[in-house]
């Protein structure tokens, strides 16, 4: 082969990163072909040590932007950690998070675990004294720990914030200024998200060092999701909703609600229809929200109904609808929940009702979007009848349809109803030489 052929085959695909082999097996197996945008621009810096802050709209493949530079260096520099800290807003995303790094560092004895809150710490500290050199968690549960004495971050020389947002929103900031001052001074920082308020740049300017930056049109929605308006009033939600998820064309939806109480209620309610629903909201335990999130992975549920727990990073596989039911409290919060369908290269559509008190957050989202959102002709369905009390009810299905619970087309098997300086980092002192043998297992 030719030097020149040689360049050319170097610089297709993953191959221009000149990755360890052992990732370009993980990336083959995990059928990685080529890089996207985001991580053609953050990769190369990544790799040479630099501050990165990376935006870029949901489902756009920062995990891999950040996990391929981090597993090559902890291959090029073996020892026992942890020497990675990635933060998280939610138990899901840092579940997800870790996943994927295992998919890519599958090849590798590199180990990672995570904490977060909701579930007895025991374990988690069990696996923290196997030193894997990754830990992905949520703000608060690495806090405990570290007040606790049962995490060491003093040899951490990576930390990655992902979804920074949405940490700030949920009122994460004192917890990661804490966690902030307790990590070496002397380290590389990476911040990912896909929308980024005047309060996060604050917070960016203040963490990284002359970064290098890229943003690739974080606020509008990718130009694979069709979404469009609804106006309708409260009393026709539910119908126009149940008329939604019976069309032909939706096999799979995730539905979001603006409280806990909502989306409990709606997906019982809609199971109860004939429908595939489950509930995933703050107040479940972890086993229910795993249970959650698997079985709509896997198929065992076709509609998700979800507060805004998860509206960030979650990456399901063919979501064919968002349906916000209430409009989302911000601007930046509709780019994240649309951004669960329309994943990769694959097209969605979402949809959200509005009613005559939605109007300011209509404008302001297209003021956000600098373009208005399409309006639907609003299919006519027939408002909820009244309750006892006078008021109109919450949408009851008809005697019919619930007579005749509908049969879906299957997606992955059978059903059952119910209800993401230019110098490279430091010496990590007296790491040589000290390669783990074996990573802390799957939970």
């Amino acid at each position: 082969m030719s030097s020149a052929l040689a360049q050319t085959k170097a610089e297709s695909g993953f191959d221009r990163f000149r990755l360890d082999s052992k990732l370009t097996r993980g990336l083959e197996a995990a059928g990685f072909s080529d890089p996207r945008p985001i991580q053609v621009e953050t990769i190369p810096a990544c790799l040479d040590g630099q501050d990165v802050m990376g935006l870029a709209q949901t489902g756009t493949g920062k995990t891999a932007a950040f996990a391929l530079p981090i597993l090559q260096r902890l291959i090029e520099e073996p020892g026992r950690g942890p020497f990675v800290l990635i933060l998280a807003p939610t138990r899901e995303l840092a579940i997800q998070i870790d996943a994927e790094i295992r998919l890519l560092a599958r090849f590798t004895d590199i180990g990672t675990t995570t904490i977060f809150g909701g579930v007895p710490a025991s374990t988690q500290i069990r696996l923290l004294r196997r030193d894997p050199e990754i830990v992905v968690g949520c703000p608060g549960r690495v806090l405990d720990l570290l007040k606790q004495r049962k995490l060491d971050l003093s040899a951490v020389d990576t930390l990655v914030l992902d979804e920074a947002d949405h940490m700030f929103d949920m009122g994460f900031l004192p917890d990661i200024k804490r966690i902030l001052a307790q990590l070496p001074k002397d380290r590389q920082n990476l911040l990912f998200s896909a929308t980024m308020p005047r309060a996060i740049r604050s917070l960016a300017s203040s963490i990284l060092r002359d970064p290098h930056i890229v943003e690739l049109s974080h606020s509008a929605p990718a130009d694979r999701i069709e979404h469009a308006l609804y106006a309708t009033d409260p009393s026709r939600k539910r119908a126009l909703l149940e008329k939604v998820l019976n069309g032909e064309d939706c096999k799979t939806a995730i539905v979001f609600t603006r409280t806990k109480h909502r989306a409990k209620r709606m997906a019982i309610q809609l199971a109860q229809g004939g429908l595939n629903a489950i509930a995933l909201q703050g107040n479940m335990s972890q086993a229910q929200r795993d249970r959650a999130m698997n079985g709509f992975r896997k198929g065992q549920f076709d509609i998700l109904v979800a507060t805004d727990i998860a509206a960030r990073g979650l990456d399901v596989a063919g979501v064919d609808y968002v349906i916000n039911f209430d409009p989302p409290s911000t601007p930046e919060t509709y780019t994240h929940r649309i951004g669960r369908t329309g994943r990769s290269d694959e097209s969605g559509k979402a949809l959200t009702f509005v009613t005559s008190e939605d109007r300011a957050w209509v404008r302001d989202t297209e003021r956000m979007l600098g373009e208005p959102i399409p309006r639907l002709e609003t299919p006519d369905v027939p408002a909820a009848p009244p309750s006892r009390d006078g008021n109109r009810s919450r949408g009851n299905r008809d005697e019919e349809s619930r007579r005749q619970p509908r049969q879906r087309s299957s997606r992955g098997g059978s059903r059952s109803s119910g209800g993401g300086g230019g110098n490279r980092p430091r010496s990590r002192g007296g790491r040589s030489g000290r390669a783990r043998t074996e990573s802390a297992p799957a939970r």
